[in-house]
């Protein structure tokens, strides 16, 4: 009887070990199914285009924002849960305006983290001014679509999701930026990331700029 309840408890063990191989071993496949990650973002808007510089043009004509479009490949089925592809895209830009008339776009700029360069110093005519400076005067507006308020925590926890707007769980992101009369004749830049798989298991991201001018 004791070998039998002995042998009872080593089969029950075999099987629990083995159980938890299989789980520690599991295998997350490659985000996406073809393989190869890619990502294509055009501005989507009438009389757009892209010249022989890599410059994307497009005109004012009236409308206060022009369109960033984009093609995302479709994920392993291993990251779409009930039809929905865990996918993100962030939009940011260089370009500023402040509605006192003031626009202005930051050098050096480093997008997908403002935390980063709170301490920047941003030439605005003869005047020098911190990122941190102008939202005490003015809360600036990024054309992608957020801003900075004198109560923007710059070193939180959060602060990195705070300096950029978000498209999530399509193949097909669009994002309005906005625009008007002042800016034409400007060059501004757009900054996008494309993030597949935003769960569990390996994610890739890919980054695009677009340089836009504004006719």
């Amino acid at each position: 009887m004791f070998n039998y309840i002995k042998s009872f408890l080593l089969i029950i063990s075999v099987i629990f070990l083995s159980s938890c191989e299989k789980e520690l071993d599991y295998y997350y496949p490659y985000p996406c199914a073809d393989a190869s990650c890619d990502s294509v973002f055009y501005i989507d808007q009438v009389n757009a285009y892209l010249d022989d510089n890599g410059y994307w043009h497009t005109e004012f004509f009236g409308p206060r924002y022009f369109t960033v479009a984009g093609k995302l490949d479709q994920l392993d089925d291993e990251y779409v849960v009930n039809e929905v592809p865990l996918v993100e895209v962030a939009y940011d830009s260089n370009y500023w305006v402040a509605f006192d008339d003031l626009s202005f776009t930051v050098p050096l700029y480093s997008p997908f983290g403002l935390s980063s360069q709170y301490g920047t110093r941003i030439p605005v005519a003869e005047t020098t001014y911190n990122i941190g400076e102008i939202a005490q005067l003015m809360e600036p507006l990024n054309i992608a679509g957020y801003q900075i308020t004198k109560n923007t925590c710059f070193d939180c926890p959060y602060s990195d999701r705070l300096f950029a707007t978000y498209s999530k769980y399509t193949y097909k992101p669009r994002q309005q930026f906005y625009l008007d009369n002042r800016m034409v004749g400007d060059t501004l830049e757009v900054y996008v990331k494309a993030t597949f798989n935003t769960d569990l298991g390996e994610s890739v991201e890919m980054n695009h700029t677009l340089k836009v001018i504004i006719d």
